[in-house]
């Protein structure tokens, strides 16, 4: 058996791509994306005839890119058994109600299209504001994934918010240490993006959360290895592929605590920020992945609106 295979036996594994064909071949559960897969799929050829259909829409930019996101998530729900996550705008990222209006849109367009609610996450950056929309959003039913998570302060809100699922990053945690310190990772267990997603897991299931633990943005496969057993791996199609060839032993590394302890206090918006402000690499990472997604929905807005 393969580590694909073997990883499936103990982990969900979720796509992370745009690409329909990947998806096809390789079968994930769930599937995730994101304005800049969605810049990708609406270069490929597969997608030309709907960016033309959206053109002709004459939609307002910001429609525009709902229309098209939606549309993807429509073709990807008919090749997955669970889910697709479907992101807010990035620059509603510091706007509650804002998010909250726009995941209505976007559950809107789902349900015209006769996708219900339950095969869809919103997915929304985890900012103080944004958990605060998704802790609206799941008190009506609309299931949320808070993505951007680099620091266990996010990830402590979440889990305070009572969201459905929360990303934290592994390859941009450590993208950022190479960049700014001097570590030598020489095994995954000392990657501290690994190590940001053991502690995150550990501390939900000790204390009994039911959030989702879906661990995202890998550089190799050894960091997809060393979280084996986590709730959900999303994962590229081109780390996927590598594990499919592998046929070695992947053996579990995490895996759910037998003793619960008692719940922590919620975190307020002011240790909240301030635990965020204490960690460079979370504000470095937090913002640089919120200007990057917005960059990436104009470009987006840019090619479904050109020849208006």
């Amino acid at each position: 058996m393969n580590k694909l295979d073997q990883l499936r036996g103990m982990t969900d594994v979720v796509a992370d791509t745009g690409d329909i064909d990947a998806i096809e071949r390789l079968k994930p559960q769930d599937a995730t994306t994101n304005p800049s897969l969605l810049l990708k799929a609406a270069q490929m050829p597969r997608f030309e005839d709907l960016v033309a259909t959206i053109k002709a829409g004459k939609h307002s930019e910001a429609a525009s890119c709902d229309h098209f996101a939606v549309a993807v998530g429509t073709e990807i729900i008919k090749l997955i058994p669970g889910r697709i996550s479907t992101e807010v705008d990035a620059r509603l990222s510091f706007n509650t109600q804002a998010t909250v209006t726009k995941a209505r849109e976007l559950i809107a367009l789902y349900d015209g299209q006769g996708i219900t609610s339950d095969r869809i996450l919103i997915k929304i950056a985890a900012t103080w504001e944004g958990i605060r929309a998704a802790e609206i959003l799941e008190r009506e039913g609309i299931q949320c994934n808070l993505t951007l998570v680099f620091g266990f302060a996010q990830a402590q809100a979440c889990a305070d918010a009572g969201v459905f699922l929360i990303s934290p990053f592994v390859g941009r945690i450590l993208d950022w240490h190479l960049a700014n310190t001097d570590l030598k990772v020489t095994r995954a267990t000392e990657d501290p993006g690994v190590q940001s997603v053991m502690r995150i897991y550990e501390h939900y299931k000790s204390h009994g959360y039911g959030t989702v633990v879906m661990g995202a943005s890998f550089r190799n496969t050894g960091e997809i290895e060393a979280l084996a057993g986590c709730d959900r791996l999303t994962i590229s199609p081109d780390l996927m592929e590598a594990l499919s060839n592998d046929h070695e032993a992947l053996p579990r590394m995490l895996a759910p605590l037998d003793t619960t302890l008692k719940t922590p206090a919620p975190l307020s918006e002011a240790n909240f920020r301030w635990q965020t402000n204490e960690e460079a690499m979370v504000t470095d990472k937090l913002s640089d992945g919120i200007r990057r997604f917005a960059a990436d929905q104009v470009k987006l807005e840019h090619i479904l609106l050109r020849d208006h």
